[in-house]
């Protein structure tokens, strides 16, 4: 039997290929579009492809830093373990609280859009007119994705990979055909020109893009379960990066130039300008993509038929996602006493984090009871319309994930920041470009220029979210303070420091990370720059 970093008990095996790794994060951020498109339309209106490269540009920093930290410090945890090891115990329990977060919501998000995905073919399941059935099937979806994930890694694995090449396929073939006969740049440029937003839905819509752009960690999070992960992060994870980019950035100016825009006034009483083709309605955003897709002349007829399945099916392994990878967050907090022990526990059979699992999909069932309330019941919707202006469960669940992404890409920037200037003597078999040379301690680093960029942009996502979501800005908030309570109580209990951090040999950890890695070279590489700095502070100074 394996042993685990803490005690004797199984741990997480390595059964991610370079293909599982992709799969994984392509599973979670290339599903992004067929829930952001929609949203991002309705709001930003002509200023969507701005919205989408304002948030592009972001992301591409956000991968960048992901794919060196995953790569140098190849365990489960992710984010959470960059921030906690660059910044401390209770920024790493911060960023990994709005991960968690993220990922549960990423569960319910996801499988709710499947379903609305579905009811293109299967009127029945339309939210709108059968809110039961609707809430009915999503909660099934959550249920069965908790037992697949219980049951082990290799088939949620298989299942991702599957799945996301066909997509891929899918998603080029609607882009080729649709610029090539139904495209019309004149329409494009009206569209930008006659329908700009205002300031405040630029922001919101702006907000709501970096939805298209989250799930990136999802690689990172599957690290411990890698073969080879400094090898093969950096490569899954630029590609990645690209794909998803170009697929965002041509998508919104399809979008754009493919159908006239005209005007709508909403329940409100604010005239907005909305997409011909799709009304300004939570059933129609929940589903964009497959009715951009039916729009395309030649081949559209047949993708009016399978996208919608293939949407169906992709949001619902990015749900898998979420499922798998708030359990890995939250067995690697566990395993750094940010988390009670509890969650660290990996069953004997199947070898996952079985608690973790049952209880984050336990908290995307309460979202999920909270978002499809209004819809559920009159009386809960006619209070959202009150005080949350009307928010719909589709949009109360976009403004969560995109605050919980907001928040922890920040702390992510500050870590691997500081992860550089604390750390220099880790080799780094990946290193974003564009780093001024510093000396710190007798050590040369190189100061990342992308962090700064990327943290600012971020942080202005962060505060456009907190601007224009109501609901947003409070229950955001009210789960990082709930999370900072049961920390410090968790804390005292063990009577370990709350505020600072626990005393810890990152040295000996970095040599076991990469030894279970299976990255030898590297830690040799490694031991050698500990010896030699060990040196040259020995050395008498003349």
């Amino acid at each position: 039997m394996a042993r685990s970093t803490k005690g004797s008990g199984p741990e997480l095996r390595r059964t991610v290929t370079p293909w599982g790794s992709f799969a994984w994060g392509y599973s979670d951020v290339g599903a992004d579009i067929f829930v952001g498109l929609g949203l991002v339309l309705a709001w930003a209106a002509g200023a969507s492809n701005v919205a989408f490269l304002f948030a592009g540009i972001v992301y591409v920093c956000i991968g960048l830093a992901y794919t060196e930290l995953a790569a140098t410090y190849p365990v489960a945890g992710g984010g959470q373990y960059f921030v906690m090891r660059g910044l401390g115990d209770i920024f790493g329990f911060i960023a990994g609280w709005a991960v968690l977060l993220d990922f549960t919501i990423d569960v319910t998000l996801f499988a709710w859009s499947s379903v609305d995905y579905s009811s293109q073919l299967l009127p029945a399941l339309v939210n709108s007119i059968h809110p039961w059935l609707h809430f009915t099937v999503v909660l099934a979806l959550v249920v069965g994705l908790c037992i697949l994930n219980v049951i082990g890694v290799r088939e949620s694995t298989a299942f991702n990979g599957f799945v996301s090449a066909l997509d891929v396929i899918s998603e080029t073939c609607i882009l080729c055909f649709g610029f090539l006969f139904a495209f019309r740049p004149q329409l494009l440029i009206h569209a930008m020109h006659f329908n700009w937003p205002s300031p405040y839905d630029l922001m919101l819509g702006t907000s709501l893009a970096i939805v298209s752009f989250v799930g990136l960690e999802s690689i990172s999070q599957a690290a411990q379960e890698t073969q080879r992960p400094a090898s093969i992060i950096p490569r899954t994870s630029v590609s990645l990066i690209l794909t998803i980019l170009i697929f965002a950035l041509a998508y919104s100016n399809l979008a754009l130039g493919l159908a006239p825009w005209h005007p709508i006034v909403d329940a409100a009483g604010h005239a907005q300008q909305f997409w011909q083709i799709f009304p300004h309605n939570a059933d129609n955003q929940g589903k964009a993509v497959a009715l951009l897709a039916a729009q395309v002349p030649y081949y559209g007829a047949f993708a009016a038929l399978y996208v919608p399945v293939l949407g169906a099916v992709l949001l619902l392994i990015s749900s898998n996602s979420g499922v798998f990878g708030s359990s890995r967050i939250a067995y690697a907090m566990s395993s750094s006493n940010l988390l009670p022990s509890i969650f660290q526990r990996v069953h004997g059979k199947y070898r996952t984090p079985t608690i973790s699992i049952v209880f984050f999909s336990t908290i995307a069932i309460v979202e999920l009871i909270f978002a499809a309330a209004p819809a559920l019941h009159p009386s809960v919707g006619s209070l959202y319309a009150h005080f949350f202006h009307g928010e719909n469960g589709l949009e109360f669940l976009a403004d969560l994930y995109a605050f919980g992404a907001a928040t922890s890409y920040s702390f992510v920037f500050l870590g691997l920041i500081a992860l550089r200037l604390s750390d220099p003597l880790s080799p780094r078999k990946f290193k974003i470009p564009l780093n001024l040379p510093l000396h710190v301690r007798g050590e040369r680093v190189e100061f990342p220029v992308i962090a700064v960029i990327g943290f600012i942009g971020i942080f202005s996502i962060l505060m456009f979210t907190l601007r224009t979501h109501a609901l947003g800005r409070i229950f955001g908030p009210s789960w990082l303070l709930l999370g900072l309570i049961l920390y410090l109580v968790y804390r005292a209990y063990r009577r370990l420091p709350l505020l600072r951090s626990q005393q810890r040999n990152w040295r000996a950890a970095q040599v076991d990370i990469l030894r279970r890695a299976g990255e030898l070279e590297l830690m040799d590489e490694y031991v050698a720059n500990l010896k030699a700095s060990d040196a040259r502070r020995a050395a008498p100074r003349t």
